[in-house]
């Protein structure tokens, strides 16, 4: 078909892949390996009606080619794929389903879950559904990607300084007073004045947003009338969510996203996005057809050598993406670099990223993925976080990922929970996740700061809660409680829920702010959930993902100010003395004739054998003889015993510098030979010089 009569399209180039403008019209490049033919299909301004569809002439390898003339940004168009129909076998074409590009820059139009998306007949699955899905399918449309970027600096903040804030755009600011209404929820509203002074007040370096490329919401979502709130199911590599744009328009709203992130670098503060590469918003082998089935199943998701029509379900979502296929290596990469090139964002969390370093055999830190990222100009100067676990067999790699790369360290979380919340530990336990767990990370030249440490994250309990609840309320998630963690490591203090208990407050506030103190002064990465440091709860909800309302958002009207200013305290400790570095500590002397690092009993006496691995006392004083920046050596006094407990000081003055069950403005004061340390609490003091 054509509109003028002539050939309506050329053979164009295989380069790059996915829709570009070039000069007198757009190319196109579609991979497939095992497609018989690739149609290309224009529509109208509305995306509704089909004006142009004809085969993709040039085929190159495993891409299928072709060049539109005078065309130009703005063309909405969608994919149709001819080949086999045998889903045992694990080829599912069906060209009566219209298919969105995966390299989309842009999708078009308003997801409805109806039968017409699934390739097979839901009566009979074993035959293809015959209907066509053009009219209610997801289109894709030609961007121009041009932005002013005159100003933007990035911080570049270095690792070692890195302090991380974990935050769902939406959630952050949908109740925040200071942001106008009609930006509350979205990018405008993150990059308004009112959220970036709480981030530089409290002091930390950089935002980890939870997913923003565009998702998909479940069909089981769907149905129960709830959403995916948390963004955990991709649909759009390359496309900002829409639905967390203040603005209308395709462009308007990438240009939102990138507004925001100048905004946020003005500010000295980096933006780390969480990203989903795992799988696909397609789910299991029942799903539907959206893109990437349709196109060539057997390429883009791993399943078992012996059943082909079935998917390995690495993600505990139904499908897992294969980058053992060189392609998929490729979407993975090219929507990586365009979110540095063209958005300028400053790193990326993966989301159970063992996924992405499998091998037929099982996890490789050699694997080409990570080779990839290490030699691209654009990609090896990023940061780079794993969430070290997947859900497939060996799937557990905390300490296994290359050089270079921050892992998630959640043996922190679950010592630091078990220490101060009354679970089973010990000192010994606890100092080696203070000292950056030199067991998961220096045998392989790691630093300390290849750890995230953190005790809460928006998987699981809010950092409140955890002092709240003694098990998990997730009735609202529709799944009869049985979704979330069920081994928390949290504690009530003494009652389940709220209370206007004076000894149940006190026990909770004092365990926060213990909790808090340890994430941000231990050797490694500290990352802060959103709403930790303002009291933020979830009623004990630890499963809020589908919650896109009070649950989830947080209320500023109920902001826990004095948690707020000790965590800004705190942060400004760390920033301003480093009281342990980014090196690894082996306890001599290095520069002064005192050793870079001690442990005590509370009366001053050396820690025994025995005493490291006693789980019924919880009180050590780590003596810090050399700081992190240049200065008098510093004391960390620990208590995580139900009981006041006096602390012997080694000779000297020694000056408070904070002491968590007490008031900021109640720090400051002077011991020379003892200080007594409440229950469930630490003070800092650092040697008075002259």
């Amino acid at each position: 078909m054509s509109r003028d009569g002539a050939e309506p399209l050329s053979a164009g180039t295989p380069w790059p892949l996915g829709a570009t403008v070039r000069d007198g019209g757009v190319n196109f490049a579609v991979f497939s390996a095992h497609a018989e033919a690739l149609e290309l299909c224009l529509f109208d301004a509305s995306g509704a009606n089909e004006v142009l569809r004809a085969a993709l002439p040039g085929r190159t390898g495993d891409v299928w080619h072709g060049f539109v003339h005078g065309e130009a940004a703005g063309l909405i168009y969608g994919l149709r794929a001819h080949g086999r129909w045998a889903p045992h076998e694990g080829d599912r074409f069906n060209p009566h389903k219209l298919l969105l590009d995966p390299w989309a820059r842009e999708i078009v139009g308003h997801f409805q879950w109806r039968d017409e998306h699934f390739g097979f007949d839901r009566a009979d699955p074993r035959q293809p559904d015959t209907r066509d899905n053009a009219l209610y399918a997801l289109k894709a449309r030609v961007t121009d990607d041009t932005f002013d970027w005159t100003g933007d600096v990035p911080p570049g903040t270095p690792v070692d300084r890195t302090v991380l804030y974990e935050l769902q755009v939406r959630g952050f600011t949908m109740l925040h007073a200071g942001v106008p209404q009609a930006l509350r929820g979205t990018y405008a509203g993150l990059a308004s004045d009112a959220a970036i002074g709480h981030l530089t007040r409290l002091g930390v370096t950089a935002v980890s947003l939870l997913p923003v490329q565009q998702h998909l919401d479940e069909e089981r979502l769907h149905r129960m009338h709830l959403v995916n709130y948390w963004g955990y199911n991709t649909l759009g590599f390359f496309c900002p969510d829409p639905h967390l744009a203040a603005s209308d328009s395709g462009r308007q709203q990438r240009d939102e996203f990138r507004q925001m992130v100048r905004a946020l670098h003005a500010a000295g503060i980096e933006v780390i996005l969480d990203v989903v590469y795992n799988h696909t918003a397609e789910s299991d082998e029942w799903g539907p057809h959206l893109s990437w089935r349709g196109l060539d199943n057997r390429s883009w998701y791993r399943s078992p050598a012996d059943q082909p029509g079935v998917y390995e379900n690495l993600s505990g979502c139904g499908n897992t993406l294969d980058l053992r296929d060189p392609r998929v290596l490729q979407l993975v990469l090219d929507s990586l670099r365009y979110w540095v090139q063209h958005f300028h964002v400053d790193g990326f969390r993966f989301d159970l990223a063992p996924v992405l370093g499998r091998s037929t055999k099982g996890f490789e830190r050699n694997h080409p993925f990570f080779h990839a990222i290490a030699q691209d100009p654009v990609l090896a100067r990023v940061k780079l976080i794993a969430e070290p676990w997947d859900l497939g067999h060996g799937g557990y790699r905390l300490g296994d990922f290359p050089d270079g790369w921050l892992e998630w360290n959640d043996r922190f979380r679950d010592t630091m929970r078990a220490f101060w919340l009354g679970h089973a530990s010990t000192r010994a336990e606890f100092a080696q996740r203070l000292c950056g767990s030199s067991d998961l990370f220096r045998g392989r030249g790691r630093p300390p700061s290849a750890g995230v440490n953190f005790v809460t994250a928006h998987d699981g309990f809010t950092l409140r809660d955890l002092v709240s609840y003694s098990r998990r309320h997730n009735q609202a998630n529709g799944e009869n409680n049985r979704d979330g963690h069920g081994h928390n490591l949290s504690m009530h203090c003494g009652h389940e829920g709220p209370s206007d208990d004076p000894a149940v407050q006190q026990c909770r506030a004092r365990a926060q702010r213990a909790l808090l103190v340890c994430v941000l002064l231990s050797q490694g990465t500290p990352m802060i959930a959103a709403g930790s440091e303002i009291g933020h709860t979830q009623q004990g909800n630890n499963n809020a993902y589908c919650q896109d309302n009070e649950t989830s958002w947080l209320d500023w009207t109920q902001a826990d100010e004095s948690l707020t200013h000790f965590t800004a305290r705190v942060l400004g400790l760390r920033r301003d003395l480093m009281p342990l570095d980014g090196r690894w500590y082996d306890g001599l002397a290095r520069t002064a004739d005192r050793p870079d690092l001690e442990w005590r009993q509370p009366d001053g006496n050396a820690l025994s054998a025995d005493d490291w691995h006693d789980g019924t006392n919880r009180a050590l004083t780590v003596l810090i003889g050399e700081p992190g920046l240049p200065g008098a050596p510093i004391a960390l006094l620990v208590n995580a015993q139900p009981v006041d407990v006096e602390f012997n000081l080694p000779a000297g003055r020694w000056s408070c510098l904070l002491d968590s069950a007490q008031p900021v403005d109640q720090w400051a004061r002077i011991c020379e030979s003892r200080a007594k340390v409440l229950a469930g609490s630490l003070q800092m003091f650092r040697l008075a010089i002259g």
